[in-house]
């Protein structure tokens, strides 16, 4: 069982008030649609599938959605308005089921993995710096001993934020001067860890994309070099996307996943936004477990991604 599996009170009343714009403008528009009407029909499919696409589900899953929908509605000839939202909400759960995201369980830390590193990948602006540090205080707060490790050289705010975090969470932060080699640096921050018994390694990565191929040298050269102290190095690879930016976060996501290999989705500042379905086309297009949503700027605002809480927060439950 992972280390943060407990959904509490306090955590669907977070989660409740991060998805609030999503699902006043999904369920809004919605009964608007069905205001009048008393069955499903091609109409309603019609201006349902402009409601998903207009909330950055994304317009393959939106397509995977309503195909569904249609298919139960063919069965079923009478199919009231009233139903559609139940049939939704099942099909949306039922694709974040069938995608194996979100189990409500943060990363289970092997025993034969220690320290368990994981490296951290995404664009300048997503969150990334600030997600390692929320991550370094869940992890901290478990119990775990953990390292950082400043790896994004080419700007000196990334590594001055993360020292920062570092103070403030309580975590020691392994760095070199600004413009060193980034996988110097995950060396260093990885053997240090290892000497001094931690169980955890996160280390920060260049937010650039300026070009595929240089991405892809720079993280694989980082991840051959962290192997020569750890062969199995790193044990995860998670990528930050900021859910705010809708389709954005799907280019980002395409273009990161050629880019490496790519084990797990952190999805932030989805409060604020009203593009949280962004969760269920990226879940279901990439098929990478989606771990974290970012949900406010409070230290305990990164949540484990519970897809159950997640869906019946989203239909108003």
């Amino acid at each position: 069982m992972g280390i943060f599996s407990f959904f509490g009170k306090e955590k669907k009343e977070t989660l409740d008030k991060g998805l609030e714009k999503t699902k006043e403008s999904v369920f809004s528009k919605l009964a608007r649609v069905v205001a009048g009407k008393s069955k499903v029909d091609a109409d309603v499919l019609d201006d349902l599938e402009e409601i998903l696409i207009t909330s950055d589900v994304g317009v393959e899953t939106t397509v995977k959605i309503i195909e569904r929908i249609e298919q139960r509605v063919a069965k079923d000839k009478y199919v009231g308005t009233e139903e559609l939202n139940g049939i939704l909400k099942e099909e949306i759960a039922a694709l974040l089921i069938e995608n194996n995201t979100g189990d409500g369980e943060g990363f289970d830390i092997p025993t034969d993995a220690k320290p368990y590193v994981i490296m951290v990948v995404g664009v300048n602006g997503v969150g990334k710096t600030t997600t390692i540090g929320k991550l370094a205080y869940q992890f901290k707060k478990a119990g775990k001993n953990v390292y950082l490790g400043a790896a994004d050289t080419f700007r000196a705010a990334a590594t001055e934020q993360l020292v920062i975090w570092g103070e403030r969470v309580g975590v020691p932060v392994i760095k070199q001067q600004m413009g060193a080699d980034p996988a110097s640096v995950a060396y260093d921050t990885l053997t240090s860890a290892k000497a001094n018994g931690a169980d955890v390694v996160i280390i920060d990565t260049a937010g650039r994309l300026h070009n595929k191929i240089n991405l892809m040298n720079e993280l694989t050269k980082i991840k051959n070099v962290m192997q020569k102290v750890m062969p199995d190095a790193p044990h995860d690879v998670m990528l930050v996307l900021d859910g705010s930016t809708g389709q954005n976060a799907f280019e980002q996501a395409k273009q990161f996943t050629k880019a490496t290999e790519v084990t797990s989705l952190a999805i932030t500042k989805l409060d604020g936004t009203a593009k949280g379905g962004v969760v269920i086309g990226i879940s279901d297009q990439f098929k990478i477990p989606v771990r974290y949503i970012g949900l406010g700027e409070g230290i305990e605002d990164l949540q484990v991604f519970n897809k159950k809480a997640f869906v019946d927060t989203l239909f108003g439950e």
